[in-house]
């Protein structure tokens, strides 16, 4: 693992980053490596009554907790300034990904899988793809895997196991902590006991002796398993 040096995660929205690169994250990043969490849109107020400063106040909420999440998966973060509304064409999308990654030298890219329910998980997963399919073609060696999300489980095939040790289960639960959806105050999906329950399920698959989670592989692209 030590050659990766920039590493980052490109989620659809918030949470997704952390949830799809934290773990893997946290291990290059105690390794020396510059981490960063994308997120791609922020959520907005539904409420048509709600007002500018209303609005403005929730944008600044989600941003906050970005940033505090990232700080305790030690890495970084940004926001790419897209909403559900204005989400570019993907030609333009895919090209900034791919401007991105060779301004930023990454070394490894962790996103969606395409196999979702959410059109704009699909969307992110044909952007970095693309993007980094073209880096491939120029020669470039970036690498690309899929993290495991909940919602895009259709056709998500673990191909790669990473076992965290205690101390960083509760590194990861601590920072996905951060965000009030995580903390069941948006919703009602129980996230901790999904994602507590899938790592001991992939404990078992891989015969590991601790939680575990997965990867997959962008087989389309790469050329080696590695």
């Amino acid at each position: 693992m030590s050659e990766i040096k920039r590493v980052v995660s490109i989620g659809a929205h918030s949470l997704d980053a952390e949830v799809l690169g934290g773990p893997i994250m946290m291990k290059y990043a105690n390794q020396g490596a510059h981490c960063t969490f994308i997120h791609v849109t922020q959520g907005r107020l539904e409420d048509p009554n709600a007002t500018e400063e209303a609005k403005s106040k929730y944008l600044q909420e989600l941003l906050d907790q970005n940033k505090r999440a990232a700080g305790k998966l030690n890495g970084d973060t940004i926001w790419l300034g897209y909403v559900s509304s204005n989400m570019p064409s993907l030609e333009e999308f895919s090209s900034r990904m791919e401007q991105y990654f060779l301004e930023e030298k990454v070394d490894l890219v962790i996103t969606h899988w395409r196999g979702s329910m959410h059109p704009r998980h699909i969307n992110t997963h044909d952007a970095v793809t693309n993007a980094v399919k073209r880096l491939h073609e120029k020669g470039s060696s970036i690498r690309l895997v899929y993290g495991e999300n909940f919602e895009d489980l259709v056709g998500f095939v673990p191909q790669a196991y990473f076992k965290l040790e205690q101390q960083e289960v509760e590194q990861w639960f601590t920072g996905l902590g951060e965000y009030s959806v995580f903390r069941g105050e948006i919703n009602d999906f129980p996230y901790k006991d999904y994602y507590s329950t899938i790592g001991k399920v992939r404990q078992i698959e891989s015969n590991n002796d601790g939680f575990t989670v997965a990867y997959m592989y962008a087989s389309l692209i790469e050329n080696n398993l590695w």
